[in-house]
């Protein structure tokens, strides 16, 4: 679920061309794009407390203050990046929350200003009824994505890589975005809803300008990321849009979200699926569904960098 999570705003209707452009994917993907639409869920952002899946080591230094300087990690492969059809382009991978948020939670509640407001810096994010943490799903997904960008020549940098012990807040995950002049940025999640929902979505930035927020310029371009992601996601995945957000396109527009409002390069958060529901904690916690999803994620920026 997004970091800065509040209750998502009323579903509005997409664009046509969108719509369109999403619904012309479909058409060779699995029966179910575009399915019924159940009742809407609301994302609380309230993860049951539950021991997670995976043991995290505790930080060595305690930080005295939210780290102000941006921190992207895997900015440097360590071996010569091969060549390509993405050489030459500069993908920012955004992994959602931090396996360390818990133990830092004076830290993560500070507000920080996100252009048109005040927010937490971040939050724990969600976890599977088995305790599958949300932050451990989305290190694991970047991870992966990130191998298959790299493969097809693009330098990768992943906002976070569990390097830190806590964070970055919201603000700061958006201006290593910006400052690494991405030619896209994708914020891998994972949805906290009821059980019952289920699917993916892709979280679109609405235009928005006030204070220091201007998505006037990459609202078009990140419709156009968002949804050959959505459509590739649906193909190799085998999984269906969201059927409780996004009317069965598998899009959402917010505005509410820093990390969209602050960008200034194409941006888009991906809801991999519902953890709290068990038959799509089922597909999150399986490793081979979670290459799935990376390929997904690969074969939709692919498709939206070479045009």
């Amino acid at each position: 679920m997004p970091y800065d999570d509040s209750v998502p705003p009323t579903r509005r209707a997409r664009p046509l061309l969108v719509a369109a452009a999403l619904a012309a994917l479909c058409l060779t993907a699995v029966a179910g794009c575009g399915g019924a639409q159940d009742p809407d869920g609301t994302d609380t952002g309230a993860a049951k407390p539950g021991p997670e899946a995976e043991a995290t080591a505790s930080a060595s230094t305690s930080p005295s203050a939210i780290p102000t300087e941006s921190r992207p990690s895997g900015a440097a492969p360590t071996a010569p990046l091969p060549q390509g059809p993405l050489t030459g382009r500069t993908v920012v991978i955004d992994p959602g929350h931090n396996p360390r948020n818990r133990e830092h939670t004076e830290e993560i509640n500070q507000q920080v200003d996100i252009g048109t407001g005040r927010k937490e810096c971040d939050t724990t994010g969600t976890s599977t009824d088995a305790g599958y943490a949300e932050a451990r799903f989305t290190l694991d997904v970047s991870h992966r994505l990130r191998e298959l960008l790299r493969a097809q020549g693009a330098r990768v940098v992943l906002t976070h890589d569990d390097d830190r012990p806590f964070g970055p807040c919201i603000d700061e995950r958006a201006r290593i975005g910006n400052e690494a002049k991405a030619d896209a940025v994708v914020s891998v999640h994972a949805d906290g809803s009821a059980v019952g929902n289920r699917g993916f979505h892709v979280i679109l930035p609405a235009a928005v300008k006030g204070g220091g927020a201007d998505t006037s310029k990459i609202v078009k371009s990140s419709a156009d990321l968002g949804a050959r992601i959505a459509g590739h996601f649906v193909r190799t995945t085998g999984s269906a849009p969201s059927n409780y957000i996004g009317g069965g396109t598998g899009l959402d527009t917010r505005g509410d979200l820093g990390g969209l409002n602050l960008s200034t390069v194409p941006k888009v958060f991906v809801e991999c699926g519902n953890m709290r529901d068990p038959k799509d904690a089922a597909l999150l916690t399986d490793a081979g569904w979670r290459q799935k999803a990376a390929q997904g994620m690969a074969d939709g920026i692919a498709a939206y960098l070479k045009g």
